[in-house]
């Protein structure tokens, strides 16, 4: 009859599956795997579109896996959370060995260890041991290698080592994977992505969430001050920006123009210009020149606007345009003073109109919205800082190396017996070379 597992057993082999290399390798190509569909395949559309692009079974098998929203699936968290369990036990696992190897003792290494050492040199100095050892150190020390001393059975053992902090570089990878993970949870936690449209010359305090719907509070008012595009000969935009600025109970806190790639960030919400929308309805300033008075409207194609205070009454009633940019208005404008002046203008530029004794400063453009896409993410400083620590680990553990030397003296006759022996754990071929250089050079040395 087979011999039952105890429960000390079976939480060994738990332990073992989680801390095995393996385990991450396979974790994480899947992970990079899926990934790749999730980049690949258009996420958080409207189950119709899925119907209309893919049709209706491979449909409903993107619906049942969560393809559709693949990085917020359950299965895709719980394969992120197999791999920060792996990296942890793996990491809890290999550290007291690596840390024993990083701060050992090396006067404690025993002689029949050093003689086993494929990388080995030997020769007999003609100087007496305590001046073999000065030597000898002076030398080493001023090409950076740092003597540490110890008396053995055999003689004197003279041992030093560089770099061996490197072979914690291995766990700064595991590190900033973990750090790049948690920053990611507090974005999906406390973060948002969202939308918002704004017509010239007004403002919004809040924006609809793409995941929910839902509207979120900014905390403060945003404003669009103006929209500004420039188009090729042939009509197509060419680059647009968005005047903004940020009021905070009515005071005005900051202002910025918002193009592509040069968005603004306030509170830690970032404003990006992504879109615009173009109407045939104006915006339309007026100045009275004699008494300085201006106000600007916003005006319906084609409708009557009145400015009561000054008795004025004005409208756009045509309008030309190459492509979706209006290039000239057909403007209506009257007064107490006589029969309206009717009369073309080039759009976005200023003309005067006399009405008697009264002269009036016109400018009439053509009116558009800005459309923004609006981020919140806290975590993205702790991505940042995991990237920057990643970077780190990965050069400290695939570009340098813990290198060790050992010079065990021992008298004989008047004379020292030098035997020089030397290990690494990477770049063998590198440590070869200065290996048997300061072994040769050691060797000339006069006493």
């Amino acid at each position: 009859m087979a011999e039952k597992k105890s429960s000390g057993d079976f939480i060994s082999s738990i332990w073992d599956f989680f801390a095995s290399v393996q385990l991450a390798i396979v974790t994480l190509c899947t992970i990079s795997l899926v990934s790749i569909v999730g980049t690949i395949l258009p996420q958080k559309e409207a189950a119709e579109w899925y119907i209309q692009k893919f049709g209706p079974a491979l449909s409903r098998f993107i619906d049942l896996f969560h393809l559709n929203d693949m990085f917020g699936a359950v299965w895709f968290k719980a394969l992120l959370s197999l791999l920060s369990a792996n990296l942890i036990i793996c990491s809890i696992d290999r550290f007291p060995g690596v840390w024993k190897q990083v701060t050992a003792d090396m006067t404690k290494t025993p002689a029949k260890r050093l003689f086993a050492m494929k990388r080995s040199t030997t020769w007999t100095a003609s100087a007496s041991l305590e001046i073999a050892k000065d030597q000898s150190t002076r030398y080493l020390s001023g090409k950076g290698w740092k003597i540490k001393a110890g008396e053995t059975e055999e003689g004197i053992l003279l041992c030093s080592r560089k770099g061996a902090w490197t072979r914690l570089g291995v766990f700064f990878v595991h590190g900033s994977i973990l750090v790049i993970l948690v920053g990611a949870i507090i974005g999906a936690t406390l973060g948002f992505k969202g939308t918002v449209s704004i017509l010239e010359g007004e403002g919004i305090g809040k924006i609809r969430s793409n995941d929910t719907g839902a509207f979120i509070n900014l905390g403060f008012e945003v404003r669009c001050d103006g929209f500004n595009i420039d188009y090729y000969s042939n009509g197509m935009p060419k680059e647009y920006r968005s005047d903004l600025t940020i009021l905070e109970n009515g005071k005005e806190i900051l202002h910025k123009a918002v193009k592509v790639n040069s968005p603004l960030t306030y509170k830690g919400i970032t404003f990006y210009q992504s879109s615009y929308q173009a109407y045939k309805d104006s915006l339309i300033s007026i100045t009275d020149k004699e008494t300085g008075k201006e106000k600007t409207f916003m005006v319906p194609f084609q409708k009557e606007l009145p400015w009561k205070e000054e008795g004025l009454r004005f409208g756009v009633i045509n309008n030309k345009s190459t492509g979706e940019k209006i290039t000239q208005l057909k403007i209506w404008f009257a007064d107490p003073s006589g029969p309206p002046s009717i009369f073309w203008m080039d759009a976005g530029n200023r003309v005067t109109i006399e009405r008697g004794r009264k002269h009036y400063l016109f400018l009439g453009e053509q009116l558009y919205s800005t459309g923004l896409q609006v981020a919140k993410d806290p975590g993205v400083w702790w991505v940042y800082t995991g990237c920057v620590l990643i970077l780190f680990g990965l050069f400290v553990t695939f570009f340098t190396s813990h290198r060790r030397i050992w010079l065990l003296l021992t008298e004989q006759g008047g004379k020292t017996s030098i035997y020089m022996a030397g290990s690494t754990n990477k770049n063998k071929i590198g440590f070869d070379k200065t290996f048997y250089e300061l072994g040769e050079n050691l060797k000339n040395l006069k006493p």
